[in-house]
């Protein structure tokens, strides 16, 4: 195969940290670079959790309490409201398995 180069650009301290890192692994930086490339390839996916700090079931809460407060939501019984929070849970879990 055919080599060619790629540039990625970082922060100095942190190209430094991890030069050191990857040192430690016995791994040039460039080695560590392919060795996720690889990983992301072979798996399909990247071979970590990558995720926002926002809390979207509680941005999705506070936005279904601002539609209630304006009227905009038909009234729920506590069994429809204690479905919600049960759905709520569970995609939550299973957003947390992933």
């Amino acid at each position: 195969m055919a080599q060619v180069s790629m540039t990625v650009r970082m922060d100095s301290q942190l190209k430094a940290r991890f030069d050191a890192l990857c040192a430690e692994f016995g791994m040039s930086a460039n080695t560590a670079m392919n060795v996720f490339a690889n990983a992301v390839v072979q798996q399909r996916c990247i071979p970590f959790i990558i995720k926002s700090g926002k809390d979207d079931f509680l941005d999705a809460f506070k936005e279904m309490r601002a539609r209630a407060d304006a009227g905009l939501t038909p009234d729920m019984t506590m069994e429809e409201i204690d479905e919600e929070i049960r759905q709520a849970r569970a995609e939550r879990r299973k957003q947390a398995t992933k």
